[in-house]
C-alpha cells in the first residue's frame, strides 16, 4: 500500500471502527500526523482534524492483530501502555480471516487447502 492509498483509505473509513487496517495504512497515517504536527500554524487544526481518523485506524489496526479495540485504552497508562500499543501496532496481521474480517493483504484468506496423503 502506498502513502496516498493509505491516507485515502483512512479518510474513506473516517468513522469506521469495524474491519482491519494493514500496518502500512496505520504507519503512513502516523507519518502524516507527525509531519503536520511539525508545522506550527497547522498543528492545532491538524490535531483536531486527525483525532477521529487516528482513533479509528488504531482500532482497525488492533483488529488486524486479533485484538479488540478496547486495548486502545492502554494509552492512559503512562509509558508502559504506549510501549505495549506500539508493539501491537508493529505485529504482523493475523493470517487469514479473523473475527474482525478478512485479511486486508488478501493473504491466507479463504478455506484451508486439503492435505492429500
Amino acid at each position: 500500500m502506498t502513502f496516498t492509498e493509505a491516507i485515502k483509505s483512512v479518510w474513506d473509513k473516517y468513522w469506521v471502527l469495524d474491519g482491519r487496517a494493514r500496518r502500512s495504512e496505520y504507519w503512513f497515517f502516523v507519518l502524516l500526523a507527525v509531519v503536520l504536527s511539525w508545522i506550527p500554524i497547522v498543528n492545532l487544526i491538524a490535531w483536531i482534524v486527525l483525532l477521529i481518523p487516528g482513533i479509528t485506524v488504531a482500532v482497525r489496526r488492533l483488529h488486524d492483530t486479533g485484538r479488540t479495540g478496547w486495548w486502545l485504552l492502554l494509552i492512559f497508562l503512562p509509558v508502559i501502555g504506549h510501549i505495549i500499543l506500539i508493539i501491537f501496532y508493529l505485529i504482523d496481521s493475523d493470517p487469514g480471516d479473523n473475527e474482525y474480517g478478512p485479511n486486508p493483504k488478501g493473504v491466507g484468506s479463504g478455506p484451508e487447502p486439503e492435505v492429500v496423503s
